[in-house]
């Protein structure tokens, strides 16, 4: 019988001892486990274990551990010299290149070396995990165990079964990641697993607008702080990982899903990884960087209001009543005629249409329509929408009336969905795909997102948040201009959206 993990005598091996590695053994030690560290380098494991204890010693200098709990973290390490020295763990988990030949052939020496309970574990991060056992002659005690960087202070880990995995694997991972003091989600093998499946609707998004001239790098980075609620902007965020880690990650996603339209990734990536614009580890990406911190343009001033008369359009009632409160509370001059005035701004709030398709379908002049999101983050900023015929003088003048008051605002071009509904739907709608794939339960993929990514909602809350059918008719709006499968809505979404119950509804049927 394999030994239970939360018992006292319990022993994990590492294998590698870079940044993952030794992060795994931190909190594993932490955790009271005994912790065999090897790595082919013998400098890199004894730098790890005296990084580790000066982790721990800090620990407790600051009142999250006694020194002697940190003493004896550190004595938990113990280093190896060899991999026959695994002997006597309970499971092994390997922190090695991304490379699948590579892994492959750890786990064959592995297996000639442990005893056949012993769980094989692989710290991949897109490799499928089926695929890694595949050559193995126990493939069924195989799993991913994929934690995220760095690992102390991310909480969360993928406990992935294979295909032949079998439970009783799997349920001593969760143990393991817990006492690991981890969250740990069940996540069924897939492509990205489950939290970079997710990642990719708000980076490649992101990309694919700007690609398409919709907007810049910095207005979408400050759509979705300020509007969004996110920590950093898609591109802030891919210049902290690096494109050298962002897009082959997609690229692999993309090509395992059989070239899933989703996935599909953004020429924009794959030129500015050419030219080495990795960021901020090669002090140039989507932005610059002086001595390791980020220099943004300051955000120039919005333009002064001249006074002319606005008219709101009342076909979404929702957006109508922001947008005329807004008007009102700045004491803006509102046109209130049924039609608008000859020379009104005219003002519209489409949700997933852009600019163009609302004001031709409402018959209004789309030289002088501005569409406005009320959707996502009114009250934080302001995003407004120009029709390519938009008059600059009318365009100026919606810029001037809807930054008056607390929030900025950013004008970007014409687009379905304008910057913020088409991130958020996309990643709304690639994390139902991931429920109706059943690569995790729905309560867990909003768990795994929220603590992997730090996203501010998980993407089925996020989709409830807005409203399912909102989230749908982002969808419907963006495939109706485009029709580009990328888009398309996944049943798990329409369905919900369509019965009006909330995208973390789980299927009755069992």
């Amino acid at each position: 019988m394999p030994t239970d993990p939360n018992s006292d005598e319990y022993c994990i091996g590492v294998l590698g001892a870079g940044a993952m590695g030794r992060g795994i053994v931190q909190v594993a030690a932490a955790g009271g486990m005994t912790v065999k560290l090897f790595d082919l380098r013998r400098e890199s494991v004894d730098d790890a274990i005296a990084f580790i204890g000066k982790m721990f010693s800090r620990a407790a200098e600051r009142g999250r551990m006694t020194s002697e709990e940190a003493a004896a973290a550190t004595a938990r390490i113990q280093p190896i010299d060899s991999m026959k020295d695994f002997v006597g763990c309970h499971a092994v988990v390997e922190a090695v290149v991304e490379n699948l030949d590579v892994k492959r052939a750890v786990f064959e020496e592995l297996e000639s070396i442990v005893a056949d309970d012993v769980i094989l574990v692989s710290n991949t991060s897109s490799l499928s995990v089926t695929t890694i056992a595949s050559t193995c002659k126990l493939p069924n005690r195989v799993a991913g165990f994929h934690f995220f960087n760095p690992v102390p202070l991310m909480p969360l880990v993928e406990v992935i079964a294979g295909v032949l995995t079998d439970d009783w694997v799997t349920d001593a991972l969760m143990k393991i990641g817990k006492r690991m003091t981890r969250e740990p989600v069940r996540v069924n093998d897939a492509p990205g697993f489950l939290v970079n499946q997710v990642g990719r609707g708000f980076n490649i998004e992101a990309a694919h607008m700007v690609q398409e001239g919709i907007a810049d790098t910095v207005s979408i980075d400050r759509i979705m702080r300020d509007a969004g609620g996110f920590r950093m902007g898609p591109f802030q965020l891919m210049d902290l990982t690096g494109l050298d880690v962002t897009h082959p990650a997609t690229k692999l996603i993309y090509e395992q899903s059989f070239h899933e339209a989703r996935f599909r990734p953004a020429m924009l990536m794959e030129m500015r990884m050419a030219a080495g614009r990795l960021g901020r580890k090669t002090g140039a990406g989507f932005y610059t960087y002086e001595d390791g911190k980020m220099v943004e343009t300051p955000e120039a001033p919005a333009p002064a209001y001249d006074g002319r008369k606005v008219w709101v359009s009342a076909v979404e009632a929702d957006g109508f009543a922001k947008v005329r409160d807004h008007l009102r509370d700045v004491g803006a001059a509102i046109d209130t005629g049924d039609a608008p005035g000859p020379d009104s701004l005219i003002l519209v709030t489409p949700i997933g249409d852009d600019a163009t398709t609302t004001a031709l379908a409402q018959g209004l002049d789309p030289t002088r329509t501005v569409a406005i999101d009320t959707l996502v983050g009114f009250e934080m900023r302001r995003t407004l929408m120009t029709t390519p015929v938009t008059d600059p003088a009318y365009r100026i003048a919606a810029h001037a009336v809807m930054a008056l008051g607390d929030a900025p605002a950013t004008v970007v071009r014409d687009g379905p969905g304008f910057v913020a509904q088409r991130i958020v739907a996309m990643i709304c709608n690639v994390g139902c795909s991931v429920a109706q794939m059943g690569v995790a339960s729905p309560e867990d993929i909003d768990k795994a997102v929220t603590l992997g990514l730090n996203y501010p909602y998980g993407p089925l809350a996020f989709g409830d948040k807005f409203g399912p059918k909102n989230i749908l008719r982002i969808l419907d709006g963006i495939y109706g201009m485009y029709r580009d499968a990328r888009y398309r809505p996944n049943p798990w979404l329409t369905r919900r959206a369509n019965l009006g119950v909330s995208l973390l509804t789980p299927d009755a049927y069992k």
